[in-house]
């Protein structure tokens, strides 16, 4: 049997996606979040003169995507079927522009600007500076300063040392003893226990300040922490000989102390502040559904530019070019339009099916899954993962991330999904109510919750407590 190696030439149809560039554009663009669209389109508009940013008017926000859409159809002409591209000189001519209806630009007084109080921030004090502002009036000595500003700096963000008086005294050339001096001064400066070494020095230093320190609470500190920590009290008691209702009383003031001093100031990193994309507004018995339009720019096509095109009929490499700069910014509205219509009808749909939540409160939100809100809303599902990807919701029960209505869960004795986060708060309001002194096991949860409905697993129990910190009932438990 022979084999004949040869080329032929053959035509067949085929069918396959193709990304095109402004495909792929419209992709990124829904997948941003508030910051990064921002950013994004600030870098669009220096890259292309032909975009204009303006102002929204107040009541610009999109209650319904179908306003929103209807009202943009005369934004831009349609594109011509063969070659893709819009045909802006004879659009131009047909909404007959006259030369007083296009400014360039616009100047303002900076002068005549006003202020208002969203262009401040408060400033919050760090650690420190806090520390500095005592230390200059804790020593005079020069070199007792320079000592105890290298100890501050050195700290971490929860106030603890991170270097030792060795590496500190080798560095800035002053003996140990010294340093020690001004580590002892800095241990009397707010907050009560700054400049600890390890856990169970910044409790001794807190119970100090507070003149409480006596030889027992320095020996359940020094020797009995992990016992403490574990709940075990009865052998804190049998190792120490005192009773354990004293050693409860004194557990209780162990645990009120604050382990990590340093958290209450205000971190040296950038504060994040979130901007809703989306209102949920509660109207008689219903919820309205409002596209945020502040956190998204409001785009235009300049119209100078618009007029310059067709002055440019003689310099075709010119007309060339404004046309690609107009349909490059042109698309870029529209798909900026498109995600903000998107967007606007998966948390339509979202609020649609958890208004039992808005409506009562988190032990109501059911279990939701993208492919349920992408056969509601007619998308693919990897669309509403895009549209939901860093967006935030307010609504009269809070500020949520749109992904915290999708969770999965449990089925209900009625065969309704019932979200982990609503057995979260089930479990949570029965540690609450709880007898500190016999608290429920996870096995007294299990019974508890199949009462109301809910039949699940010690282990998975066990599960959701720890993720709460929650912790067992043995530890929970007072004597």
């Amino acid at each position: 049997m022979s084999m004949r190696l040869g080329y032929d030439l053959t035509i067949e149809q085929t069918q396959k996606l193709v990304m095109t560039p402004e495909l792929i554009q419209a992709i990124q663009i829904l997948q941003f979040n508030t910051q990064e669209l921002d950013s994004y389109v600030q870098e669009q508009l220096l890259t292309n003169p032909v975009l204009e940013q303006g102002a929204s008017a107040p009541g610009e926000s999109q209650e319904h995507g179908e306003q929103e859409s209807g009202s943009r159809e005369d934004a831009a002409p349609e594109k011509n079927d063969q070659d893709g591209e819009i045909d802006w000189k004879e659009y131009l001519k047909d909404r007959q522009y006259d030369d007083i209806s296009y400014r360039q630009w616009e100047y303002k007084d900076p002068e005549e600007k006003e202020n208002s109080y969203e262009q401040y921030t408060t400033y919050d004090v760090t650690l420190p500076e806090h520390l500095m502002f005592q230390l200059q009036f804790a020593s005079h000595k020069r070199g007792c300063r320079n000592v105890g500003r290298y100890i501050i700096e050195s700290l971490d963000e929860n106030g603890y040392m991170t270097l030792s008086v060795e590496e500190i005294a080798k560095v800035t050339s002053v003996p140990e003893n010294k340093v020690e001096e001004v580590l002892d001064i800095i241990h009397t400066f707010d907050p009560a226990g700054v400049g600890a070494r390890n856990l169970k020095e910044c409790l001794l230093i807190q119970m100090e300040h507070k003149g409480l320190l006596t030889e027992e609470y320095e020996l359940v500190i020094n020797e009995h922490l992990e016992d403490l920590a574990a709940n075990r009290l009865g052998a804190i008691s049998k190792s120490m000989g005192i009773p354990v209702k004293e050693i409860q009383e004194m557990a209780d003031v162990i645990k009120s102390l604050e382990p990590k001093p340093g958290r209450q100031f205000a971190s040296q990193t950038d504060t994040r502040y979130i901007v809703p994309d989306v209102l949920v507004e509660r109207v008689d018995d219903d919820y309205v559904v409002t596209v945020n339009d502040s956190s998204t720019p409001h785009l235009m096509v300049s119209s100078y530019y618009e007029k310059l095109l067709t002055e440019a009929e003689k310099d075709s490499n010119l007309s060339k070019y404004l046309t690609d700069r107009l349909n490059s910014a042109v698309w870029l509205i529209k798909s900026i339009d498109q995600r903000k219509q998107t967007i606007y009808n998966v948390v339509k749909a979202v609020v649609k099916y958890q208004k039992d939540f808005f409506d009562k409160g988190s032990k109501y939100l059911k279990t939701l899954t993208l492919k349920q809100i992408a056969e509601e809303v007619g998308i693919h599902e990897s669309t509403v993962s895009r549209s939901i990807n860093g967006k935030y919701l307010q609504s009269p029960m809070g500020v949520f991330e749109i992904k915290y209505f999708f969770s999965g869960g449990v089925s209900g004795d009625q065969g309704e999904g019932i979200s982990s986060k609503s057995i979260k708060s089930f479990i949570k309001e029965i540690v609450d109510n709880e007898d500190p002194k016999s608290p429920h096991s996870d096995q007294d949860m299990v019974k508890m919750l199949k009462d109301k409905g809910i039949d699940i697993s010690r282990r998975t129990v066990a599960k959701y407590r720890d993720e709460m910190n929650i912790l067992s009932s043995s530890k929970r438990r007072r004597y």
